[in-house]
């Protein structure tokens, strides 16, 4: 039997401030501030200093000695390499999901995707985010390879931030709903390799929004600059 794991308040706060990332809260280059964040939060510096450890080990905060903590700048070049590596496990996950689930997983999954046609009908994104991400913890769980899992881990979090910002592109919420048709449809037919080639397509349209988003930052950047 294994013992139940109970959450550290350090690992409490990194759950906060990861959420005020991805609801931009707090934004891209932005300094953190660590008395705010202890008042805000009713704890002291210690677990926010080491929350902050655990978010600058995931890539998501900067830490500049004797200067503070920064959220951190995506390049273009990084968000590329990110989506096209989540693209191939998450598309392994699901080809393997679809070889091994049972009659009561697809259950699930249908379960899921009914939510989420329910969010995208009422235009709630945050809600759509919410269910999309047990989602795809679904389909990581049912293909039944840890290492696999242990893998996708490792990027789960940044790529969460990324993939809340690219939902918010022009279209996007639209097209993602229908991509999650054409992955629901591949599970229900069974076709392993249909669920995998709809997966990673899935992985790739949300790569390409996320680029054209921050080009456009960088376009207004450079348009300040010039003004």
């Amino acid at each position: 039997m294994q013992k139940i794991r109970v959450k550290t308040l350090h690992q409490e706060v990194a759950d906060q401030i990861r959420g005020m990332i991805r609801r931009g809260d707090l934004i891209c280059g932005q300094k953190i501030d660590e008395r705010a964040l202890c008042e805000t939060m009713g704890v002291s510096r210690t677990p926010v200093r080491e929350s902050l450890r655990i978010l600058h080990s995931e890539g998501l905060i900067e830490l500049v000695p004797h200067k503070g903590a920064y959220v951190s700048k995506p390049r273009i070049e990084e968000v590329k390499d990110m989506f096209e590596v989540m693209g191939m496990l998450e598309g392994m996950c699901a080809r393997l999901a679809v070889e091994r689930m049972g009659e009561q997983d697809i259950q699930r999954i249908e379960n899921l995707h009914e939510r989420l046609e329910r969010q995208y009908a009422d235009q709630n994104r945050e809600q759509y985010l919410d269910i999309n991400h047990e989602l795809h913890i679904l389909f990581q769980e049912l293909s039944g390879n840890k290492s696999l899992q242990d893998v996708i881990n490792g990027l789960r979090q940044k790529i969460l931030l990324y993939r809340h910002r690219q939902l918010y592109q022009k279209n996007r919420f639209e097209q993602s709903m229908k991509e999650h048709r054409d992955i629901l449809e591949a599970f229900q037919s069974r076709d392993p390799e249909r669920a995998e080639n709809a997966m990673k397509n899935h992985m790739k349209n949300q790569c390409e929004a996320l680029v054209d988003y921050y080009a456009e930052k960088l376009d207004e950047g450079a348009g300040a600059l010039a003004a």
